[in-house]
């Protein structure tokens, strides 16, 4: 391709899907230095890609009834001639754009790691991991917020309840953690909104000393800080992602959704799965003896 490639990156409108998706987006920007990237994707996960380096133009939209947001965002990048359109959602906007290539991802759930499954449509082996960019300011920042010692960040909300872990049994954990980490404290992360705040409010009250990074951070901001945490352990969830890709060492708790398919992908990542059918499973079936087993293998304890 030629200097000041044009492509054009479709991707998802959820914050986890989005991130995944980072790992080819990434591998291309290193494939093709000098090309300038139009990125589109969904309201709640713009933050993502709002620090990616070779960004030209981040088009964002949501879903509208008839489809009427995939029109909307054809009526935007039609104009141009794309060296590369890539479209992780799997939908036909590709086959109306002039464009030199095209990739199209097939849309929809299906077995296997869904990283893997993008890195294989490019012929990416092995798959490149998700990660995430964040600017000096972000690092800063966080740098500021988090003081000294070690942070063990906890993510005890999800975008719904069948996901997530009883607060009662983080606040053991943190406390089983903490008393073999010297100068431990907890940070709690979530993102904005009152569903979010509700759902992190229990773990808060029972750990007042800990840092609230609830609905406070951009993305950018909570990657940082989850990359400086010792550990990260919280439920399958867009946070849970976004630290796996940070290279925090990442523990994803999992019983009514796949691990097989979502299991945090990153340098340093492990699973605690609820007993019973995968997907199906209660979280309550998920003991604190086997989330603290798991915490210390991955933190080699």
């Amino acid at each position: 391709m030629k200097n000041h490639t044009r492509i054009l990156f479709i991707t998802s409108s959820r914050i986890g899907d989005a991130v995944i998706s980072c790992g080819i987006l990434e591998r291309l920007r290193l494939d093709y230095p000098q090309a300038r990237f139009t990125i589109a994707c969904g309201m709640v996960a713009e933050g993502v890609f709002a620090r990616f380096p070779a960004l030209d133009r981040l088009i964002v939209f949501e879903k509208e009834q008839a489809d009427l947001h995939w029109i909307k965002l054809w009526a935007q990048v039609v104009p141009h001639v794309w060296d590369l359109v890539v479209d992780v959602r799997g939908s036909a906007i590709a086959l109306f754009l002039a464009a030199k290539r095209r990739k199209i991802l097939r849309g929809g759930r299906r077995p296997g790691r869904r990283y893997a499954q993008l890195g294989a449509a490019f012929g990416f082996s092995p798959p490149p991991l998700p990660v995430v960019w964040t600017a000096p300011e972000d690092d800063a920042r966080a740098t500021a917020l988090l003081g000294t010692g070690p942070i063990i960040a906890l993510g005890p909300t999800a975008n719904w309840d069948g996901k997530i872990w009883p607060a009662e049994r983080f606040v053991e954990l943190y406390r089983a953690l903490a008393a073999h980490i010297p100068g431990a404290r907890a940070a709690i992360f979530g993102g904005p909104g009152e569903a979010e705040a509700r759902r992190a409010a229990p773990v808060l009250a029972a750990l007042p000393d800990a840092l609230d990074f609830t609905g406070t951070l951009s993305l950018a901001q909570a990657a940082a800080c989850l990359r400086r945490s010792k550990i990260f352990i919280g439920n399958d969830s867009g946070l849970m992602h976004l630290a796996a890709a940070a290279g925090t060492p990442t523990l994803g708790l999992f019983g009514r959704s796949k691990a097989s398919e979502y299991a945090p992908a990153g340098p340093r990542t492990a699973i605690a799965v609820a007993p019973g059918p995968e997907g199906e499973a209660p979280m309550a079936g998920l003991t604190v003896d086997a989330v603290r087993e798991a915490a210390c293998s991955l933190l080699d304890m």
